[in-house]
């Protein structure tokens, strides 16, 4: 019980926090990666269980507990859609690496013209393409980096954008059953857009940072209750540029001023999971992840499975996601090869 009211206050804590603006550069790459995470609450940045995911944290790609792909694709709103590929393998006795893409489209939109008339139908589509490398430095600590390729493709008279994201993360094991993560991710990344073939020319360029994110995690395994609980702190930090105009008079003639100012942005994100095993060939799982203006709950299950001397595991996650936009149902195949 005490658990339980300490994990409403965070919660409570948590829920008013609101962003400052929209959604900013990138935003489909922090989502989260797989129905375990997703179900998880994304609070998987020290999960280091001998099931962590790499991309959540590249430092913890040396306890991948063996070579594995995994595929996702989730059924969503408002003619989204999402998925997910990943190859990890160990690289036995201290390393680990990981690779993967992850690709977000919309599709359906209606185009219109500046009269209002239809002109045909639109689509999204942006890729993130992901290396992570992680080594064993001590028998406590792990350090590792990550690699991030991004690519946007709004129009087809748009240029795409293209950018590198780097990600730092180190995982500490602070006693036999508790584990911290800390990690820095999307270093350097941003979006630099090339509107002059879309508008006939001239200068039509603009620049989307990606937002700095600090994130620190822990995760804490009840041996005997077979459970793991993990949580997660996020702290993130972007610029906006923003254009004020207004008219004032020089001499006796109104003129438009034109000031630009640039905006420091903070956002604070808490996320909570677990994961209760049963059974060895059975998880179930659920979280609470704090997206840009409100909850996320989530919940899923993991069914193993051994077919011939293949070992796969099935799993499914359902997210409800905040601002109306209804549920989230994903699913993750993973096979152990």
């Amino acid at each position: 019980m005490l658990l339980v009211r300490h994990t409403i206050l965070v919660l409570l804590f948590a829920a008013p926090v609101q962003s400052a603006v929209s959604q900013s550069a990138g935003s489909f790459a922090r989502m989260g990666f797989g129905a375990r995470g997703m179900s998880m609450g994304n609070a998987l940045a020290g999960d280091a269980s001998g099931y962590g995911d790499p991309y959540y944290n590249p430092a913890l790609a040396p306890f991948i507990p063996e070579q594995s792909l995994d595929a996702s694709a989730a059924l969503m709103t408002l003619d989204r859609e999402l998925q997910f590929l990943q190859l990890a393998t160990p690289l036995r006795p201290r390393a680990g690496i990981a690779a993967g893409i992850i690709h977000a489209g919309v599709n359906s939109i209606d185009g219109r013209d500046g009269s209002g008339y239809h002109t045909g139908m639109l689509s999204t589509d942006e890729f993130a393409f992901f290396l992570a490398f992680g080594v064993k430095v001590s028998e406590r600590a792990t350090v590792g980096i990550g690699l991030q390729l991004f690519r946007s493709d709004l129009h087809e008279d748009l240029k795409p954008a293209r950018s590198l994201g780097i990600d730092v993360g180190v995982s500490m094991r602070l006693t036999q059953a508790l584990h911290v993560g800390i990690v820095t991710d999307d270093l350097l990344a941003r979006y630099s857009w090339d509107a002059s073939d879309a508008t006939g020319g001239g200068s039509s360029s603009s620049s989307d940072p990606f937002p700095t994110r600090i994130r620190v995690g822990a995760s804490y395994g009840f041996q005997s209750a077979r459970v793991l609980v993990a949580a997660e702190f996020e702290s993130r930090f972007r610029s906006a540029d923003i254009t004020l105009r207004s008219v004032d008079l020089i001499g006796d003639t109104p003129r438009e001023i034109v000031t630009r100012e640039t905006l420091r942005l903070h956002e604070v994100h808490v996320r909570l999971g677990a994961e209760y095993r049963p059974i060895d060939i059975l998880a179930i799982r659920g979280g609470m992840g704090h997206a840009t203006g409100g909850l996320k709950p989530a919940a899923g299950f993991m069914f193993e499975q051994a077919v011939g001397a293949l070992l796969i595991h099935a799993e499914y996650a359902f997210v409800l996601e905040p601002h109306f936009l209804g549920s989230m149902h994903l699913v993750t195949v993973r096979f152990f090869l």
